[in-house]
């Protein structure tokens, strides 16, 4: 089916561009309607090409999520040498056993009748996985590499006036070319822009604000602009659309025109108060109007001191961070805003303060979220250099495509208020050699050269080596995964007075698994492939939660920590790459449903500094260990507690320094088990009651629990509601043994979407309307149609009554 701009402009297809003067400037997302096929394809990209045959799909689309699951897909015999491992083993699973590997194509015809001479096209993709070849009509119009990259072309030569035009795009994923799951297809939007020749060049400009008082804020534009005898006029708008502040010029330095414009009671950007301001710029040639572009922005100041660390407009700023992989567990690599606002939302009620989008460069709509819901973004460009990792990884490409790439991270992002710091890399081996040490300068130069008001950091792994070779005293920021007993001795070593943890904790846990008995493991492994969440079980190379708070809360040089991770996510299933089924991570503060683990909690009653936090585990079914030793944990933001076992009290516990534990945990090490009532009584600081909570031993399983995060969601035809099913008894206790198959069945004015269990060993496909409970949950996703209207869904399992929940679409 052909695209027709004009007709198409209030269909989800086509989004209008953002200007008042649409004769000027266009932006069309190119979303529905395309066609895609799987394998090599000759003459694919011909318009004579007869793609019937082949699937209409919507972009963003990742043409790997649906599986199936095979181990045979990404099994290796290696040697993983950044793990320090001295003998190659079978590994399974590494990137999420889909079958990302090979050759896809898509097709998507379209018109644009009101183009012509002195008017230009861009074409600009968001990513693509990977190594996209882009034609247009039977031509190619260039090429690009690292999946992860943003990048354009001007295709202005390419298209057909007043005719049908076709987008064809190449691409191709090779085997051992990451270390996660990537993805595969175009899961970034695609956007064409259709403006003058003369105006704003892609990307050009800069907004900055070098000073800012209570009363005044200097608001520097800096515009890459083509053509001459051109004026600009800039209004700066606040949130609500109103202009607070107008600047205008007609004074060119060569290709730029640059503005000092005052805005008066600045409102300043920050995590607690995410204001936001708009640049609404216009070029005009005479009285007539060229070119139009908004930019938003925010207020704020960023800078770095020694022994402090971030400051944030003016006051000391800890990150309070999670790490990030860009798959969206059961959507995979496709990119949905819904789903990542529901990522952050969850992340937001944790404490969290910041994200770092390792290892790759973040998406737009992340970036977007951030900047309206006030989180902190370290971006990352690599995670592999000119040394390898992978075979087939990014450094096949680095010595040729690496400066194209930071330059459009850095010009494609700079205006997010968001993005305080940037990431050259992670864990790269060239950490070892001269040569390495080279490319880190000349990489961060690089930064620099686009931005000069953001510092820029690498999270480096092999901390004893920098220490000695001077590749860690290059950086800005330096970033430290992990290598705790180093800190110290890289505070006095590194020339700039802080360090910061760019990858914390690496702790292991399964949500709702305990194993017995309750002791610190490193590398641990169980016959079901599951981890214990009573969060004290890590990798060899990391630790648990509570060495990293030490540090935070000893040191002030310790600017902040970046967890590894805010989610599970797909491929890297340490410690069990040598296990199967398992194709999935379990180090997430959260699971891949993103149902909270235990974990989230302990880190909650830290972050989160407003709202009340007193969490118990481990649950209370344990049918065949009554009279056995079972601990009993609380996370809590108070400092002690009373445990009640069926209304008898094990005694009150308090948090003190006198072990790492201790200092955030209340435990009771020796509780017996036995069925009931477990009960928690929280005190504050006075010693009063303050707060209470009871997990009862729940009985057979009998109906379901339904809860939705949103019962509200837009007839857009991309909206997502995630509802948990939980499997409870007959008093509404959750039964947390439970392994129902479940079933599903959408009606109404949405469809449904996917569905995920959190279960890392699990072979159900996500797409399909059925899966077995984990933990006694699970979350189903629906998604709108393009109608308003109402959402049934209905959970049926055998013996058990049925759930039902409506979502409103509006």
């Amino acid at each position: 089916m052909k695209t027709i701009i004009p007709v198409l402009l209030l269909l989800v297809l086509i989004s209008a561009c953002s200007t008042s003067e649409k004769e000027v400037r266009k932006v069309y997302t190119l979303s529905n309607n395309w066609k895609f096929t799987r394998g090599e394809v000759s003459n694919a990209e011909k318009p004579d090409f007869n793609a019937d045959a082949w699937e209409t799909v919507s972009v963003p689309h990742d043409w790997a999520i649906k599986g199936p699951f095979d181990k045979e897909i990404d099994k290796q015999t290696v040697m993983i040498t950044q793990n320090q491992e001295k003998v190659a083993t079978e590994k399974t699973g590494r990137t999420g056993s889909l079958p990302y590997i090979g050759v896809g194509w898509y097709r998507k015809t379209f018109e644009v009748p009101e183009f012509e001479a002195g008017k230009k096209a861009l074409l600009v993709f968001d990513g693509a996985m990977s190594e996209p070849q882009v034609f247009i009509n039977g031509q190619k119009v260039g090429e690009w590499k690292y999946g992860y990259a943003y990048f354009y072309f001007d295709i202005s030569d390419y298209l057909k006036q007043g005719e049908e035009n076709l987008l064809a795009v190449r691409l191709e994923n090779k085997g051992e070319s990451s270390r996660w799951y990537p993805g595969a297809g175009i899961y970034r939007k695609v956007q064409l822009i259709v403006k003058n020749d003369v105006g704003f060049d892609q990307w050009g400009t800069f907004i900055t604000t070098p000073f800012i008082s209570d009363e005044l804020a200097q608001v520097n534009i800096k515009t890459d602009i083509s053509g001459d005898d051109l004026k600009l006029v800039t209004d700066i708008k606040d949130a609500n659309g109103k202009v607070v502040a107008t600047g205008t010029t007609e004074r060119k330095f060569g290709d730029r025109m640059v503005q000092n414009i005052a805005v008066n009671q600045p409102q300043r950007w920050g995590i607690e108060t995410p204001n936001l301001y708009t640049a609404n710029m216009k070029l005009f040639r005479g009285n007539q109007l060229v070119d139009e572009q908004n930019i938003r922005f925010g207020i704020r100041s960023v800078e770095y001191e020694r022994g402090k660390g971030l400051i944030l407009n003016g006051e000391v700023t800890k990150f309070k961070g999670v790490c990030l992989h860009h798959d969206l567990g059961p959507l995979g690599a496709a990119v949905n805003r819904a789903a990542l606002k529901r990522q952050l939302t969850i992340l937001k009620d944790m404490g969290c303060n910041a994200i770092r989008s390792s290892h790759n460069m973040p998406s737009m709509e992340q970036l977007e979220l951030c900047d309206e819901m006030g989180f902190l973004m370290l971006a990352e460009s690599f995670d592999e250099w000119a040394r390898p990792k992978v075979k087939n990884g990014y450094n096949r490409f680095f010595n040729d495509w690496a400066e194209k790439d930071v330059v459009n991270l850095v010009r494609a992002t700079r205006n997010h208020p968001s993005i305080v710091m940037w990431s050259a890399g992670n864990e790269v081996p060239d950490q070892w050699g001269n040569q390495g040490i080279k490319i880190a300068k000349w990489l961060q130069d690089l930064f620099h050269r686009e931005d000069p008001t953001r510092p820029v950091t690498m999270g480096m792994d092999q901390v004893a080596n920098t220490l000695k070779n001077g590749f860690g005293a290059i950086w800005d920021v330096p970033g430290l995964n992990y290598r705790l007993p180093l800190y110290d001795e890289a505070y006095e070593r590194f020339p700039q007075g802080f360090i910061m943890g760019s990858e914390t904790a690496s702790t292991v846990s399964s949500r709702g698994i305990y194993k017995f008995p309750v002791e610190e493991f490193k590398q641990k492994k169980y016959a079901d492939g599951q981890c214990s969440s009573y969060d004290l079980e890590a990798c060899w190379w990391s630790n648990i939660p509570d060495a990293d708070f030490a540090w935070q809360d000893d040191y002030d040089w310790v600017i902040g920590e970046f967890v590894w991770t805010g989610f599970d996510y797909l491929g890297e299933p340490t410690p069990y790459d040598e296990y199967w089924p398992s194709r999935s991570s379990y180090f997430g503060i959260c699971d891949l449903a993103g149902l909270p683990k235990d974990r989230y909690y302990l880190y909650r009653s830290r972050w989160n500094t407003k709202d009340e936090t007193l969490h118990i585990l481990p649950h209370w079914n344990w049918e065949g260990r009554e009279g056995e030793v079972t601990p009993v944990f609380a996370y809590t933001n108070y400092n002690s507690a009373e445990l009640f076992v069926n209304g008898k009290s094990q005694g009150i516990q308090k948090k003190s320094k006198e072990t790492l534990l201790s200092r955030n945990r209340l435990m009771w090490t020796d509780v017996k088990y036995e069925p009931g009532t477990i009960k928690i009584v929280a005190f504050d600081d006075k010693g009063n009651p303050a707060a209470e909570k009871e997990i009862h031993t729940a009985g057979a399983p009998h109906h379901f629990v339904l809860n939705a995060d949103r019962t509200e969601i837009d007839a857009d035809g991309n909206d997502l509601s995630y509802i948990t099913v939980s499997v409870v008894d007959k008093d509404g206790n959750l039964c947390p043994n439970a392994e129902n198959q479940l079933n599903f069945e959408v009606e109404g004015a949405g469809d449904f979407k996917a569905v995920c269990n959190g279960d890392a060993t699990s072979l159900e496909m996500f797409h399909l309307p059925t899966m077995k409970a984990f933990g006694g949950k699970l979350v189903v996703t629906v998604q709108s149609q393009e109608e308003a209207g109402k959402i049934t869904l209905r959970v049926k399992s055998e013996d058990l009554e049925t759930g039902q929940i409506e979502i409103n679409c509006i």
